[in-house]
């Protein structure tokens, strides 16, 4: 669902979001500008397997879960806010939490909260059922309102899998059929090892910590793919685990590392070979860059995957940005 405040008579923009918010978000009370010509919002509301996720960025000041809207029959739900630009204000339980751009923060639909905006609002909010997160009562009534700062490495890589699963969700608004549930879930996983490991439950820790493994695993390994040293001994022991149960936990999630890792590194192969600020660069050293340092294997490797070489997949691009269809043998 797309949202955009000008498509609305200036008259019935207020109510119109409030609809929208209601039905397919939250109840909360928005305040708006109390001139109807100057209300702005834009964003997209959408689900992605547990996650109901609404993008938006509007210049409304406050929002508000009042003690009479928790009483509806919502299922019992935790927010996520992740900040885009500017900054905001989270109050909830006795508890403020200020944050900037790239911080995070949560909030529980079944008590009162509220959201300040002094200018305006800029972020990717996320909706999962309490139920999804599987942590205790306890432990989740002591995470709202506490800021995880983007300076956190754990807080960082949850809101890089957040930030991703909305900007995908915005693309596939815009162009329905892109299949997205399973997106949701390393999200959730990644969360709820950060509640745990923030707020020092040591059991839920370590098993947050053995289900989110292989996410962080992944993501160390997307960041140093040009790494020619990136061996699976390298990986294991940043990871504080042996190579055996390395490859044990991404066996069970259907990640074989060797192949995995060639794949990502050819997929940059493919995407530099055609960049126009990188048609100075050697097909060599392109497959240098990205962890293939001889360039006849490189070749093999990369016409094996695609079905055109790296030379052919050069000339032929238009390098207009367009993509090619992918032949395979």
């Amino acid at each position: 669902m797309l949202i955009d405040s000008m498509a609305m008579a200036p008259g019935e923009r207020a109510e119109a979001i409030r609809e929208v918010i209601w039905s397919s978000v939250v109840r909360v009370e928005i305040t708006h500008q109390p001139d109807p010509q100057l209300i702005r919002t834009v964003g997209a509301i959408s689900q992605v397997g547990p996650l109901t996720v609404c993008s938006v960025r509007a210049n409304a000041t406050t929002v508000q879960r009042t003690p009479a809207l928790v009483r509806d029959d919502m299922e019992p739900s935790l927010f996520v806010g992740l900040q885009v630009t500017g900054s905001s204000v989270v109050v909830q339980d006795g508890r403020e939490a200020v944050l900037r751009p790239g911080d995070l923060v949560l909030y529980d639909t079944t008590r009162p909260y509220t959201l300040l905006n002094r200018d305006g609002i800029h972020q990717h909010y996320f909706r999962i059922p309490r139920t999804e997160l599987a942590l205790p009562t306890r432990l989740l009534e002591r995470a709202t309102a506490v800021l995880f700062s983007r300076r956190d490495p754990l807080a960082d890589l949850t809101a890089t899998c957040l930030r991703r699963i909305a900007r995908q969700q915005a693309r596939s608004a815009a162009s329905p059929g892109q299949g997205l549930d399973a997106a949701g879930r390393p999200g959730i996983e990644l969360l709820r090892a950060l509640i745990a490991a923030r707020l020092g439950d040591h059991r839920a820790t370590v098993q947050a910590s053995d289900e989110t493994l292989h996410l962080r695993v992944m993501d160390y390994v997307r960041a140093h793919l040009g790494d020619h040293d990136l061996t699976p001994a390298r990986i294991a022991a940043c990871h504080h685990v042996s190579v055996r149960q390395l490859y044990k936990v991404l066996a069970r999630n259907g990640v074989h590392l060797g192949e995995w890792v060639r794949s990502q590194r050819l997929e940059r192969c493919r995407a530099e070979l055609v960049d126009p600020s990188a048609r100075h660069r050697s097909i060599a050293a392109v497959g240098y860059r990205w962890g293939f340092p001889n360039a006849a294997h490189f070749s093999r490797v990369f016409k094996g995957a695609f079905g055109l070489s790296p030379s052919d997949w050069r000339s032929l691009h238009t390098g207009s940005g367009e993509d090619l269809r992918v032949v395979r043998p």
